[in-house]
């Protein structure tokens, strides 16, 4: 595939500063070659500039002065991704429903289904339009997969789940998995039947190996565009706005609200029954016990303010010192104590 910097340029809306010439693709900084466009997002790379090989690179207006070659742009990023949508390849496999596939006579295929082999369809479920089964999905019964839908290898749905349209789950994907419902009951362990289920709003992708489990009651759910990356775990009940992004090892409890355009960065815990408001950013490996109010960033266990976490950050190295001054000054204090006239 090749296209030309002047048909890129003009495709993305950008502005050609240089010669117009044909190119190949995309790479990085450091390893693109004479054939290919690269892009500076971050400004801690701008020294990469000076030596990449690249043809062109996508780059603000700040930083390209001194460039041979570049397209302009406001947001350097998001035409890189753009540009990158350009050279996304579509697979090439068979259209069709296959003769090694399950589907129940009960459930309903919309137009244009794709379903690989070894794929199990249950009852009285309904697959939309375009919708595409990988080898070795497992759809349970009484479910709805909304139109261009995507199932990659050994998805499952289960519970009576409803996927809205195009909605993505990643290998290994678990969707409407039993809640963690259990109560300690005269000496034993009594299970709390789950008998809800696990509601999608549209563009929802979910990471390989992620869990979803369904509700006690009613459904969990996820709003419009939320992205849940890789091993991450969604308690029962759980409710999350939309454009949210939720990345690697994650855990929310069940029954907690997270609101629109939150980010869960890697390994974030969050308690049960709590409530996390719009636009928070919550930093790695942070502990959520309590609310959080709209439009906090932090981090740390347990979650606090980025203010707040900063200045902790720093004290922490000092309170091994800290420590041995104030048993220094008790010891001091406990000797004047002795000097003093006793009553």
């Amino acid at each position: 595939m090749q296209f030309t910097l002047a048909t890129l340029a003009a495709t993305l809306g950008l502005t050609l500063k240089g010669e117009d010439k044909p190119f190949t693709g995309l790479n990085t900084l450091d390893e693109a070659t004479e054939t290919e466009v690269t892009f500076l997002a971050n400004p801690k790379y701008a020294p990469l500039l000076q030596t990449t090989r690249a043809i062109a690179v996508i780059v603000s207006e700040e930083h390209a002065e001194g460039i041979e070659t570049a397209l302009i742009s406001q947001n350097p990023y998001i035409d890189f991704a753009r540009a990158a949508g350009l050279f996304v390849r579509p697979p090439d496999f068979f259209v069709g429903i296959s003769d090694k596939a399950f589907i129940h006579p009960t459930a309903t295929l919309g137009a244009g289904v794709t379903v690989f082999p070894f794929c199990y369809v249950g009852a009285n479920t309904e697959i939309g339009d375009g919708a595409i089964l990988y080898p070795g999905v497992f759809i349970g019964e009484s479910c709805k997969i909304g139109k261009q839908c995507t199932l990659y290898p050994h998805a499952v749905v289960l519970g009576r789940a409803q996927l809205g349209e195009h909605c993505v789950l990643h290998s290994g994907a678990v969707i409407g998995t039993e809640g963690f419902g259990f109560v300690r009951f005269g000496g034993s362990v009594m299970q709390v039947p789950q008998i809800g289920t696990v509601r999608f709003a549209e563009r929802v992708e979910v990471g390989a190996n992620s869990c979803v489990d369904r509700a006690t009651l009613t459904a969990t759910t996820l709003g419009n565009d939320t992205k849940v990356d890789n091993l991450v775990q969604l308690g029962h009940n759980v409710t999350v706005g939309e454009q949210c992004f939720i990345v690697s090892q994650v855990g929310v409890a069940g029954s907690t609200k997270v609101g629109n355009r939150v980010t869960l960065a890697g390994q974030v815990g969050v308690a049960g029954h709590i409530t996390i408001g719009d636009d928070v950013v919550i930093g790695p490996q942070s502990g959520v016990p309590k609310d959080v109010p709209a439009g906090i960033t932090g981090s740390g266990t347990p979650f606090m303010e980025g203010p707040t976490y900063m200045r902790h950050t720093v004290l922490q190295p000092k309170l091994p010192d800290l420590f041995k001054r104030v048993q220094q000054l008790e010891k001091e204090l406990a000797a004047l104590k002795k000097l003093l006239p006793q009553d």
